[in-house]
């Protein structure tokens, strides 16, 4: 034999049963020709092709794609243009049958790509073939891989293609040498790369030829090349005199970018597998890799941009990558993607972003970046409203951020979706982000809207449901318009106290009723008629209940000793010394004693009260006892019940003063009494003439130091006397030479 020759004869046109593509069914004739020329050997093979259109869609011009098919593509005649157009059409028209939903890849498994089609099919014994073609010019190095990877995508080729240690370090060089020249080469080495990397005992293998490494590399280098497309666009764009070749360079650019997309998502889709291993993750986190997907996140690509945020959502159970999405501000760009209509890209980048709501400062960034309003809008979608609760319950916990929730459409949603609970439990997600929004004036004012009080009451009598409840109460604090609608249920309030109820129940109901403050209501009334009072002496004994419904009960006994007559019924039922009693066993608890100190502060406005707290308990005397407490509010309510005190009781008004006094110059007082002796034992605090200064007196029993209404020899004393009121608040050198002013110039040791 003396040549061959190769004859295609067209054949069919179909569409692809499930993808956007045409295939084409041709027949190859191999045949070998004798001395003279005659075939003398002839082999027929059934080939076909498959034309990927992804870009086809509303607003594609049918006939112009249907030509360039025609040119591009040598296996159709021209003749059935005709033909192409109406299938074309007819892929454009198709409709998903329900079953046949859009195709998901998972991270493990890439979808095929273009450039992938071959005429011929990948044989396994003929590896050594394939591997000599990338020794060859670039084109055939392509062909070399593309072969390779037909058989690595069979995963029952991947053990032998493992035990040929020529095929793969020569992928891995082609690779390293020569993936500037040929994106298509660069894309479909990793490829195979990548079928290795889908299962974990391969991945030895892979971190040995260090492709890992290089993908590293290559998707650095594609990003900077991005760039520089981006900003020639740019200045072409600008020029309106090459509007021709802007439009030209926009064609060129939006292939390239098809090719180099194709490359990003293979070689991420290696390293997510690779990155199974902590080790090598910490190795990719090493090269910046949080700041290169942040990078990518520009991108339109929806399967890239999937591929991206699945990798960031992994790698940011890690404290460090954490912070790095932090400063590369990744949640900016994730917010540019909600909402998507690509339910896949949705769902992991409200997983991601659940993920980083966890964080403080990344919350804050997420409401700059105006994520409220947009998962706000996100809870109407059933498939996404859980993350979207979650996330938003997480931007709720902080303060600042809560009252922005009034100005969306969050709240009448999440009435509407605990209403449609009926008796059913709710999710733990959903009341707790209600309780939240319900601590915020504005968002209660929504929550009452309508009937919204109304049927929250229903719900938490009926079902005695705690949580419920806990948002009641919630509502209940706020001054205003919303707390004068709790009028009608004081009495359903107050019921639930006296039945045999659940403790953690009872707390939120006292709570609420506690939270009443309104001038209006006769709670004279209320404890009669529900028999309160035992109730809630009982509750003060120390260890009789939880200490949290023991806490609820004395705010409530503060809010009813606002009125006259109540605050007379708590005298003589003898709650103030059980409440003294109280303070003795919590007096570590600054919670218990500010809200004792405020019921005393109540109860010193009415006569009744005021008398019993004056002239039959130590009350004052634990109010002077606490005067100097180191929490700023105990002090603040003890030194207002203690002035109206003074103002009542002339014995009392001396001791609060006095001991006012020893507190605030308890400096100079301490130097006295250290300076009243000598080493010798000579006095010192005496005059010219050897009289005592004080008369052998204490100089707090001298009443003309603190009111300077006597003669001018007080006033005088008492001038004198500022002078120390601000000892402390200068170093002890300005404090003696204070005191030389206040001695007699007399003896040399006064001196």
């Amino acid at each position: 034999p003396t040549g061959h020759g190769k004859k295609v004869k067209g054949g069919s046109l179909d569409v692809h049963p499930t993808e956007k593509a045409l295939i084409v069914q041709y027949e190859l004739e191999a045949t070998i020709l004798g001395e003279m020329g005659d075939p003398m050997v002839g082999e027929r093979k059934e080939c076909q092709k498959i034309i990927r259109l992804k870009s086809l869609n509303a607003n594609t011009d049918i006939a112009t794609l249907a030509r360039k098919v025609v040119e591009e593509c040598r296996l159709i005649h021209p003749s059935k243009l005709p033909e192409v157009e109406q299938l074309l059409f007819y892929l454009l028209n198709r409709k998903k049958s329900g079953n046949d939903k859009r195709e998901k890849h998972s991270p493990r498994d890439l979808a095929p790509f273009e450039g992938m089609e071959l005429d011929e099919e990948a044989n396994i014994n003929r590896i050594d073939h394939y591997v000599e073609l990338l020794y060859e010019d670039i084109p055939e190095k392509v062909r070399g891989a593309t072969l390779i990877l037909h058989l690595a995508r069979n995963p029952d080729n991947l053990e032998e293609l493992l035990q040929n240690e020529t095929a793969l370090g020569a992928l891995a060089r082609v690779l390293r040498e020569d993936w500037k020249q040929s994106v298509d080469l660069a894309t479909t080495i990793i490829y195979v790369f990548f079928c290795f990397s889908s299962f974990s005992q391969f991945h030895g293998q892979v971190t040995h030829y260090k492709i890992g490494a290089l993908c590293m590399n290559i998707i650095e280098h594609e990003l900077k090349r991005y760039d520089l497309w981006q900003d020639e666009l740019q200045k072409k764009a600008a020029n309106q005199n090459v509007k021709k070749e802007h439009e030209k360079a926009f064609k060129k650019y939006q292939g390239l970018l098809i090719k180099q997309e194709q490359l990003l998502q293979v070689a991420l889709h290696l390293l997510l597998n690779l990155a199974e291993d902590t080790r090598t993750e910490l190795k990719m986190r090493n090269k910046n890799i949080v700041h290169t997907l942040v990078k990518t996140l520009d991108r339109e690509d929806e399967e890239l941009l999937v591929l991206v945020v699945s990798f960031l959502k992994k790698l940011s159970i890690f404290l460090e990558n954490k912070n790095d999405m932090a400063e590369t501000y990744a949640v900016e760009k994730l917010a540019r993607l909600l909402p998507c209509k690509h339910e896949d890209l949705l769902n992991t980048t409200l997983r991601l972003l659940l993920n980083l709501s966890f964080d403080t400062g990344l919350r804050s960034q997420m409401v700059q970046a105006g994520l409220i309003p947009k998962l706000s809008a996100l809870l109407a979608d059933e498939s996404q409203r859980q993350l979207c609760v979650c996330i938003l319950y997480h931007i709720s916990v902080d303060d600042r951020f809560k009252s922005m929730f009034a100005y969306t459409d969050c709240i009448p949603q999440l009435m509407k979706m605990l209403f449609d609970c009926g008796e059913s439990p709710m999710d733990p997600e959903l009341i707790s982000f209600c309780i939240n929004l319900a601590a915020n004036k504005r968002n209660a004012q929504v929550i009452c809207e309508g009937n919204g009080l109304k049927m929250l009451m229903k719900r938490g009598l009926k079902l005695k449901d705690v949580l419920t409840m806990k948002m009641i109460r919630n509502v209940s604090q706020h001054d205003g318009p919303t707390k004068n609608l709790f009028i009608d249920y004081v009495g359903d309030l107050a019921a639930q106290t006296g039945v045999q109820e659940r403790e953690e129940y009872v707390i939120e109901c006292l709570g609420t009723l506690a939270n009443l403050t309104i001038p209006d209501l006769d709670w004279e009334l209320v404890l009669k008629e529900y028999n309160l009072v035992p109730f809630l002496k009982d509750h003060l004994k120390p260890g009789s209940a939880e200490d949290d419904l023991i806490l609820e009960v004395v705010i409530m006994i503060g809010t009813v000793s606002m009125d006259d007559s109540c605050a007379a019924m708590m005298a003589k039922s003898g709650i103030i010394s059980a409440l003294i009693e109280l303070l003795n066993s919590q007096q570590e608890d600054d919670e218990f004693v500010c809200q004792i100190v405020y019921v005393f502060y109540q109860m010193v406005f009415h006569q009744a009260t005021r008398d019993v707290i004056i002239k039959d308990t130590q009350a004052p005397a634990y109010l002077i006892d606490l005067m100097h407490d180191k929490n700023a509010e105990i002090r603040k309510v003890c030194d207002n019940t203690l002035d109206i005190i003074a103002e009542y009781d002339e014995e009392w008004g001396r001791k609060i003063q006095s001991e006012k006094f020893r507190w605030h110059n308890y400096q100079w007082l301490e130097m006295v009494d250290n300076r009243a002796m000598g080493d010798d034992g000579e006095p010192f605090m005496y005059g010219d003439d050897g009289e005592p200064f004080m008369h052998n007196g204490d100089i707090l029993e001298r009443p003309d130091l603190f009111y300077s209404a006597g003669t001018e020899e007080s006033r005088n004393t008492q001038q004198r006397l500022n002078l120390f009121y601000s000892a402390g608040t200068e170093g002890s050198r300005n404090t003696q030479q204070r005191l030389n002013l206040f001695y007699s110039a007399g003896t040399a040791g006064g001196r």
